[in-house]
């Protein structure tokens, strides 16, 4: 057999060969260092033989990033050699220890176990000393194949092993792995010795599992484990997984009085409390601006609809999984909304249009509805009831590719005004092998096209995802990297010929027939929940002052400076800006420190100096930290502020 290497050279080998066997017919020394390899683009270990012809790679110490998903899996078996360890030195046997699945996952590793005694977190520690112990021993992590019938009589204490083996079927060898006096039925792959293992890894914590996701099945006790390739990465992770902690959006949700939610109210059905709602309509009112600007009209349409209506759309019979289930009116049947769509359609409908009035942009911010598994909800990123920035472009086809490019500009602007300036565009388009969409597929490459050809032609960077398209029509979405470099589906633009085709709406033409429209789908921020959940998150709760709920507090000195304080805060507040007084009876300091925790942007201090001077001492919060300007005149500063406010600086 043969191999080819990246240089394109072609390398002889026995039928049956390893990469190992590829690295030592290229040298001693690389056969040395190799950890992994890939061959036709996967990863695969060692010992694994090679597929005849395969283009590899060898992975070396020299990058052993690129083998992570390798080393993980093997830290799981290390983990679940250990946990066995942990538990034979407490006297059981090793048969009281059963395990279920350990596969490698973004960042790391898990391990499921059905246990003689739970585990503990402080019991965490401990196992991983003993995995440090396992990977000082340098163990060779060997690969065999075994049969059916040894298989099962190797597991045959393990129920969960033996559901495994005896779903394989009978003529295919079963591939073991062992190191040590650990043996696990595993596919692989995994590292050369558990020598080589990073030593940058930690256990986090456990958690209840159901045995393969079905809740009928008894519950697995799952440890957690990180493991990067270098100490560095691993700290990187540590810290920005406690600064996630700091900046959850649920906990400054509570602190900061944003929302909350009230099971007497429902699991996701957030209640905007007045600092939050102040949020929501500063960011409608922006977005408002933006589409009064782009001749966009606003329409307002009801949170129910007759099920007919979502029938013809094809909402309810595409997403019954997410709908709510209908009620009964006057023998009629209606639905919480799912989608805005057929109700901007059904207004497009409500009077005749010509070729002149073309295009048609219709915009809400409409409450919709969709059911969320409770195991899914999550503050304000998962909920049930959430309001889209909606709005549907009703345009010519020769319209459309002008559309769709004013709509990218505006949804980059949208991004770029909240800092979230690193965003990935994922087009997705229809699977042909799916039955989920509707429509003409010349339609729909149609569609696809000229969604491409839009964006190449502003040269932005995208990948395509098949099968990721709306049932309706393919969809450009905006994937962004928050601060901590998680990502977040925000906004989507759609491109949609078959709601126009199904709801039957025309337009006459030029030549005085009937045409059909095309829709353009759009909400920059996707969701006002979604999109607050991630910017509390994005920004630490320490929003600018434009956005702030709270911007100003002006905190006397003594209680003889409340008078010229009040005096200020009118100023304020007749100019249209957020101002509070603090005249409790707390020292200076205690003030500023409840302000700061508040995280109000603008702190005004003042006492008998600034009131003789009409002036006042600033302290504010940046992200370069505070920034302190004294004896500043009350009008220049008033001037200053009321200008960053207008312009959302």
């Amino acid at each position: 057999m043969h191999v080819t290497l990246p240089d394109g050279k072609q390398l002889d080998l026995p039928q049956g060969a390893t990469a190992l066997d590829a690295a030592k017919a290229i040298g001693p020394r690389l056969a040395a260092d190799a950890l992994a390899a890939t061959a036709n683009g996967d990863l695969v270990d060692l010992m694994t033989p090679l597929p005849e012809g395969a283009s590899i790679t060898l992975i070396t110490k020299k990058n052993p990033a690129d083998a992570a998903p390798v080393f993980r899996h093997s830290l799981g078996h290390t983990l679940s050699q250990a946990v066995g360890e942990f538990y034979g030195r407490k006297g059981y046997p090793r048969e009281a220890v059963k395990r279920g699945v350990g596969p490698s996952i973004e960042n790391g590793f898990y391990q499921d176990f059905d246990l003689p005694e739970p585990l503990k977190e402080e019991d965490l520690p401990e196992i991983e000393a003993i995995m440090r112990e396992i990977i000082g021993r340098n163990l060779d992590i060997t690969r065999a194949d075994v049969g059916k019938a040894a298989a099962l009589e190797q597991f045959a204490y393990d129920p969960y092993k033996v559901e495994l083996i005896s779903e394989l079927p009978d003529d295919e060898p079963i591939t073991f792995y062992t190191q040590g006096d650990y043996v696990d039925l595993c596919r692989g792959p995994h590292f050369p010795n558990t020598g080589r293992l990073p030593g940058a890894f930690k256990l986090m914590s456990t958690s209840g599992a159901y045995w393969r996701g079905n809740e009928k099945n008894p519950i697995l006790q799952r440890v957690y484990g990180v493991a990067f390739a270098t100490q560095k990465e691993l700290d990187e992770y540590l810290h920005n997984l406690e600064e996630a902690k700091r900046r959850d959006h649920r906990k400054l949700g509570r602190e900061l009085e944003l929302f909350t939610i009230d099971p007497l109210v429902g699991k996701g059905l957030p209640l905007w409390l007045p600092n939050g709602t102040i949020l929501r309509e500063e960011l409608t009112r922006f977005l408002r601006e933006q589409q009064f600007q782009r001749d966009y009209q606003g329409v307002v349409t009801p949170n129910i609809g007759n099920l007919d209506l979502f029938r013809t759309s094809g909402h309810y019979q595409n997403y019954s999984d997410s709908n709510f289930s209908p009620i009964t009116v006057d023998d009629e049947q209606y639905m919480l909304k799912p989608m805005n769509c057929p109700f901007h359609v059904r207004i497009y409908a409500s009077k005749p249009r010509s070729y002149r009035d073309l295009p048609v942009r219709l915009a809400e911010f409409g409450t919709v509805y969709r059911y969320e598994q409770s195991g899914e909800l999550n503050g304000l990123t998962r909920v049930r009831g959430f309001t889209q920035d909606d709005a549907h472009i009703f345009a010519r086809p020769d319209q459309l590719k002008t559309e769709f490019l004013s709509v990218l500009d505006l949804t980059v602007l949208v991004l770029k005004t909240f800092g979230l300036n690193d965003v990935r565009f994922r087009v997705g388009t229809r699977d042909p092998e799916s039955d989920k969409y509707v429509g003409d597929p010349a339609q729909w490459a149609r569609a696809e096209r000229q969604i491409i050809e839009a964006v190449e032609e502003v040269g932005l960077p995208y990948t395509v995802e098949p099968g990721d398209a709306a049932f309706y029509g393919p969809k450009l979405d905006f994937v962004v990297k928050d601060v901590l470099g998680r990502e977040w589906q925000l906004g989507t633009i759609q491109v949609d010929y078959n709601l126009p085709e199904r709801f039957d709406i025309t337009y006459t033409g030029e030549d005085g027939q009937d045409h059909r429209p095309v829709m353009i789908h759009r909400a920059p921020f996707g969701s006002l929940e979604r999109f607050v959940g991630i910017l509390i998150e994005h920004y630490g709760g320490d929003f600018p002052l434009w956005l702030a709920p709270r911007q100003i507090m002006i905190i006397p000195i003594a209680d003889r400076h409340n008078a010229y304080a009040e005096t200020l805060a009118s100023e304020f507040k007749a100019v249209g800006m957020r101002v509070e007084v603090d005249d409790s009876t707390n020292r200076m300091n205690a003030k500023v420190r409840s302000a700061e925790l508040n995280k109000i942007p603008v702190m005004l201090i003042v006492g008998d100096q600034e009131e003789a001077r009409r002036e006042v001492s600033v302290r504010e919060r940046t992200p370069e930290g505070h920034k302190e300007r004294k004896g500043v005149a009350f009008t220049d500063l008033l001037a200053e502020l009321q200008e960053r406010y207008r312009t959302r600086a």
